[in-house]
């Protein structure tokens, strides 16, 4: 990590676009788009405001800078390995032992002790554990090379949706030439090691045999932003001024990809076998 942070990302960009890749990986992430107050809840995969404040945090602006140059970016996110989903329990108190103080405040803008008082306050928060996702951004390409670059020397601590969510190594995979849908089917399968593993032993138990199988590819789901999409997220970010916070909508379609395994010798004879079985919607599962 690198200080003082830098606000400028570039003064002049090219036409020439390409895509840059992050692979979110980490014990914990939690990706909110609409929670407030008590409840937390996280959505299944990483939300663009998650995204673009991770790129910015990197690049070192300030939660009141503008984000014009990032909110153009168009995104699409990679299940590669979906996670379970964790509930955590918390409760609130202040410390000095002064009753809590209300959501609302008064005329002056200040913010008033609960009546009755009220001393602790259960909270729930949700996160998604072992979770691995790779998401892809497009842009311009010395603007991409730019946030490259900062995401592997970050002017601020970098986070998985939340500050105590930090991101395993490696999270740069770094630029790629193509669309963003021709990309995330070419880029291989990032699951960890223990995940392709516990696959390869289940395709080799689906095949009746004595030892594990490795398929040349896989399936895996994919969101990807499309001004023609057939579902509306309300996750672009405007503006992440504590003042001034807001979001906009954005079109995206869902899809699955099937991409390769990675596997360094996969079992070519039985890849046709695999192929001809089709999609198996279960396989995300685990199962």
């Amino acid at each position: 990590m690198t200080s003082p942070p830098t606000a400028t990302l570039a003064p002049q960009r090219t036409t020439t676009e390409a895509v840059l890749l992050l692979r979110l990986a980490g014990p914990l992430q939690s990706w909110g788009s609409r929670s407030a107050f008590n409840r937390r809840e996280t959505n299944p995969e990483p939300t663009k405001s998650g995204v673009i404040g991770l790129l910015a945090a990197a690049a070192g602006l300030a939660r009141e800078d503008p984000l014009d140059e990032l909110t153009p970016l168009s995104m699409g996110v990679r299940v590669d390995q979906p996670g379970t989903l964790l509930r955590d329990y918390h409760t609130v108190s202040d410390f000095r032992g002064r009753p809590l103080l209300q959501a609302g405040v008064s005329a002056k803008g200040r913010q008033k002790p609960t009546s009755p008082a009220k001393y602790t306050h259960v909270t729930t928060r949700y996160y998604l554990q072992d979770a691995v996702f790779v998401a892809a951004v497009t842009g311009p390409r010395d603007l991409l090379c730019t946030l490259d670059q900062a995401v592997r020397a970050p002017s601020f601590p970098l986070a998985l949706g939340r500050r105590s969510c930090p991101p395993t190594q490696p999270l740069a995979l770094g630029l790629r030439e193509g669309n963003l849908e021709h990309v995330l089917r070419e880029e291989p399968w990032q699951a960890s090691r223990r995940a392709r593993e516990q696959y390869a032993a289940q395709c080799g138990r689906e095949q009746e045999l004595d030892r594990s199988l490795y398929p040349a590819r896989i399936d895996r789901s994919v969101t990807l932003e499309d001004p023609e999409g057939d579902d509306v997220l309300h996750d672009s970010p405007v503006s992440f001024d504590p003042y001034a916070r807001s979001f906009t909508s954005r079109r995206v379609r869902h899809g699955w990809l099937s991409i390769p395994t990675g596997f360094p010798q996969p079992d070519t004879a039985d890849n046709a076998a695999d192929e001809a079985a089709g999609h198996d919607p279960f396989a995300l599962l685990g199962w």
